[in-house]
């Protein structure tokens, strides 16, 4: 078995615009005076352009709408810094759409990390692939999946997220994905034991969470069934991808699983992070891929 450790397994996103602030500066150390300035999260610097013909710096920042404020739990609200700023969007990746909104839970129905996998999938999914998205959230990568023609299962346990990847299919112009209301790991039980194949799985668990009837839910208690099953489900010539957000389980953990369930495949565990204007490195959590098997291995 190949494990390619990538520590540094990150994506750079496009920004995308909501409110912008341009303002004129003699010199860049004015910019990174007034960037101080603005560290309480109102502005963050967006574009630096240098006018030669009038010699000064232009700069522009993007201005946050609004701010989460965090209550009791794990809900919020959200506190408005521009009058009448719009509560929901529609943003595009390719050809798609997706629906984005503010939530009491502080998420907006999109994780832009996981571009790295939607860009994983437009470049290995094909049609006629049969495509099986776990705690498939708001469906972004099914979307991706069955805009590559794929046999495309989503499953999630929460019936309004179903709901919002529905709307995220038509916004896009997609048809038939099918959609599943159920626990992740129970379904893919099932499908073991009914015997199901898979060209390409992709799981998202939350490092806690409530199942469709209201089960309770630790990653750590559930990460070693849910990849054994996963094994069991995968075709030879397909791939995995999983993502994990727990501080309990760590790459090496990682490793220690993969290399049980997959001795003959090649995989990749690394830490996904997100490239930002200033040059930092956001960490989300860890990245397991596992791929199709290289000739000749």
């Amino acid at each position: 078995m190949k494990i390619e450790d990538k520590r540094n397994v990150s994506v750079q996103l496009d920004e995308y615009d909501f409110r912008k602030l341009k303002l004129k500066f003699l010199d860049k150390d004015e910019i990174k005076i007034f960037s101080t300035l603005c560290q309480d999260g109102i502005f963050s610097i967006n574009e630096i352009i240098y006018n030669k013909s009038d010699k000064i710096f232009i700069a522009t920042f993007s201005r946050f709408c609004w701010e989460f404020i965090e209550k009791k739990g794990k809900t919020g609200i959200w506190k408005e810094l521009i009058k009448d700023a719009p509560r929901n969007q529609t943003i595009s990746y390719g050809r798609l759409k997706f629906h984005i909104e503010l939530t009491k839970f502080k998420h907006l129905g999109l994780f832009p990390e996981q571009r790295i996998n939607w860009d994983f999938i437009n470049e290995n999914v094909n049609s006629g692939h049969r495509f099986l998205n776990l705690f498939a959230y708001t469906g972004a990568s099914s979307c991706a999946a069955r805009n590559k023609g794929a046999d495309t299962i989503h499953v999630d346990s929460v019936k309004s997220m179903i709901s919002w990847a529905k709307k995220n299919m038509e916004q896009s112009r997609l048809l038939n994905i099918r959609w599943v209301h159920e626990d992740a790991l129970k379904f893919l039980t099932r499908e073991v034991k009914r015997g199901n194949k898979y060209d390409s799985i992709i799981m998202d668990p939350p490092a806690w969470g409530i199942g469709a009837k209201g089960e309770r839910w630790r990653l750590e208690d559930h990460i070693d069934a849910l990849v054994s099953a996963a094994a069991s489900v995968l075709s030879e010539d397909g791939f995995l991808i999983l993502n994990t957000y727990s501080p309990k389980i760590d790459g090496e953990t990682l490793k220690e699983i993969v290399t049980m369930y997959f001795p003959e495949r090649n995989a990749i565990v690394g830490q996904l992070k997100m490239n930002t204007k200033t040059s930092k490195k956001l960490y989300f959590g860890e990245l397991v891929r596992i791929e199709k098997k290289n000739k000749g291995d």
